[in-house]
């Protein structure tokens, strides 16, 4: 890849996915480079997006533009990943694309912040590969320094940047092996934002709730179960619990004249699940998806 595009070595980072243990077919990959380079287009981004897929039904990519003291900020994500997810980050590869010219502090430091509430806030199935990856390049094409976060420029390329993680992150949720439905788990109330996640991720990653979410069975027990085990410290007499903002659990017990109103709430393709701990001022959140059936016939044939 180097000696075709006339760059140092040092400049290439390989990035693979696939089965666990199977070497990479290297000689039919170093026999279509010259190609892909000599095709290579900025207009060709989503044909990468959907190179890049396994497991996946869908490209995920994201492109936005904003303005700064009238001079544009472009960036481009794309992303893979759909099952094996977990933080941090698991087998997921994704690579964002700007044009700014941010300096390595700047960008180290906003990568750093806005994964913690991205990538590293989502679950599919509680596993983690072998391999991850998410690469921020900065070309500097356009005229938008930015030395300081705290600058206009700043500002505005945070805010992409978070924006850009958080769409793709989202998508590869939504398109988690075998989901039929996209789930927030929102924990308020905790004493620290470690104990908020710890709990937010116990319940996102629970076999049980998320079967119960697949087959639309009202089980608020299981998500106290999950969340006696999340090691966060709370009352299980004080805990509330909603269901796209209907209670259903009232200082640890259960609300049986809601069921009827939840009930069909779970057959949407989306649901909040909102706990409060009462124990604080911290909250976290976590998207994660159902477990079915077909994540099962995906994942025991996988190989064969």
């Amino acid at each position: 890849v180097a000696q075709e595009l006339s760059i140092s070595k040092r400049m290439v980072i390989p990035d693979s996915t696939g089965v666990i243990g199977i070497p990479l077919p290297i000689e039919k990959i170093l026999g279509a480079v010259p190609d892909l380079v000599q095709r290579a287009s900025p207009a060709r981004a989503p044909e990468v997006a959907r190179a890049i897929m396994t497991t996946d039904t869908f490209p995920k990519i994201v492109a936005l533009r904003e303005l700064v003291a009238g001079n544009p900020i472009h960036m481009c994500g794309i992303a893979k990943g759909a099952g094996m997810i977990m933080p941090n980050m698991a087998t997921m590869l994704a690579f964002i694309l700007t044009d700014a010219a941010p300096t390595v502090s700047v960008l180290r430091h906003l990568v750093r912040q806005h994964v913690a509430s991205t990538f590293n806030s989502i679950s599919v199935d509680g596993d983690m590969s072998t391999n991850d990856t998410l690469m921020v390049l900065a070309s500097g094409a356009s005229s938008v320094r930015i030395a300081h976060l705290s600058t206009p420029a700043g500002k505005v390329f945070s805010h992409l940047l978070h924006e850009v993680m958080q769409q793709l992150a989202r998508m590869i949720v939504q398109d988690g092996e075998g989901a039929t439905k996209l789930i927030t788990i929102q924990v308020t109330g905790a004493r620290s934002n470690a104990e908020a996640k710890k709990a937010a991720l116990a319940v996102a990653n629970s076999c049980l709730v998320k079967t119960a979410f697949f087959g639309e069975d009202f089980n608020w027990g299981r998500i106290m179960a999950a969340l006696g085990r999340s090691g966060a410290r709370f009352d299980m007499e004080r805990v509330d619990i909603f269901f796209n903002g209907i209670q259903a659990v009232r200082d640890g017990q259960g609300i049986e004249a809601a069921a009827p109103r939840i009930l069909p709430m779970l057959a949407k393709k989306e649901i909040m699940l909102s706990i409060d701990l009462k124990q604080g001022k911290q909250q976290s959140q976590v998207l994660t998806c159902d477990l079915s059936t077909d994540y099962v016939r995906i994942n025991a044939s996988y190989t064969t």
